[in-house]
């Protein structure tokens, strides 16, 4: 909005055509959306709590956890509003990419909203049953990747672009790029929600994972710099660097309260949307490897469950008792067990994601 107000009021005075650069608006949506979570971050924890939207905690999970039970949850919705506002205050509101993603954003947001709810109203950790969250992220996500496959402009997007090559790339096709749209969108949604288990563990990564997309996009959406870096040139992906800054802004305002003790937790209406946004952007930019890189904190925690849950069942149907390989599932839930505290698992895990994402970025030029 306000970037076509200044593009009408610059046919008068110049001065608002700095407006339309890029630069300029991320850092703008930054601030803003950080400023919204801080100014908003207060009373949104009071009206959950005033709701009595807290949070039911496992019976079978680490005992320290128990006291978190009754902490406000669903303060994603903090996040999502956040990041709308921004979006549509300094993005370019006639970009598709841009409505792409913020429409993921929020119906994603939509079904962590009705799973939380589902938990608060009858104190249920499970929520809503498995199989129609799935359903619905398998809607929403097909919708997508149908939509990008048959919108595509230049053959770049088409293609499964390998980092630390120059010219290494498969072309997909179009049901080939729907399948992995599909996978890289509704996997990273869910791999997100599985690792949101600590106070502050999702957010930060979040943060570090968009922000280093933020870069991708801006470089990818510019023909100069794609060309230098040899990165496929998607005309007006630059402009989700607006979304990315947006996300980078509100997931570290609202760190600020979901720091250990946590004062309110983000729930699922906001995992499974920064997730979702994270994987929808990574397909447009043509980074899905290197979001499997800079994300694997996200990739582990959700292989742990899968290869947890799995390997329970075989040996269940293979000796009549189940057996584990961590002893508990999501991944930080089995360092807990051996003893570190919650701080620990979440700094390190922290740690590890920067270098993460510094080995992502490092693709950029190691071509």
């Amino acid at each position: 909005m306000l970037l076509m107000l200044a593009q009408w009021l610059s046919q008068d005075v110049r001065g608002f055509g700095v407006i339309n650069y890029i630069t300029l608006r991320t850092v703008l949506a930054a601030m803003t959306a950080l400023i919204i979570s801080f100014i908003a971050g207060p009373s949104v924890i009071r009206w959950l709590a005033a709701k009595k939207i807290g949070q039911a905690v496992r019976q079978d999970g680490p005992q320290t956890h128990l006291v978190k039970s009754g902490t406000p949850t669903m303060g994603g919705v903090l996040i999502l509003i956040s990041i709308g506002v921004t979006t549509l205050l300094w993005g370019d509101l006639t970009n598709r990419y841009v409505w792409v993603v913020l429409i993921v954003t929020l119906g994603y947001g939509g079904i962590g909203w009705y799973d939380d709810w589902k938990k608060v109203v009858y104190r249920d950790p499970k929520g809503l049953a498995s199989r129609w969250k799935y359903f619905w992220q398998s809607v929403l996500g097909l919708a997508v990747a149908v939509y990008l496959a048959f919108s595509s402009t230049v053959p770049a997007q088409m293609q499964l672009i390998v980092p630390f090559f120059k010219t290494v790339s498969y072309p997909l096709g179009a049901i080939g790029f729907v399948i992995l749209t599909y996978l890289v969108i509704v996997g990273s949604s869910n791999a997100v929600n599985l690792t949101d288990g600590l106070d502050g563990l999702a957010i930060m990564p979040v943060v570090l994972v968009g922000a280093s997309l933020g870069l991708f996009a801006y470089a990818t959406g510019n023909a100069v710099y794609s060309k230098y870096l040899f990165l496929p040139h998607i005309p007006g992906a630059g402009e989700l660097a607006i979304f990315c800054a947006a996300m980078a802004g509100a997931g570290l305002a609202f760190l600020w309260f979901n720091a250990h003790p946590a004062q309110v937790f983000m729930g699922d209406v906001g995992a499974l949307a920064l997730g979702g946004a994270l994987g929808t952007i990574a397909v447009i930019v043509r980074q899905e490897i290197v979001l499997a890189i800079m994300g694997g904190i996200f990739v582990v925690e959700a292989l742990s469950v899968m290869v947890q849950v799995g390997w329970f069942k075989y040996t269940k149907k293979k000796y009549g008792q189940g057996r584990r390989i961590l002893l508990m599932a999501p991944l930080h839930h089995h360092f807990e067990k051996k003893g570190w505290v919650e701080t620990q698992v979440v700094i390190r895990f922290w740690i590890i994601t920067m270098l993460l994402c510094l080995v992502g970025l490092s693709t950029m030029k190691l071509r």
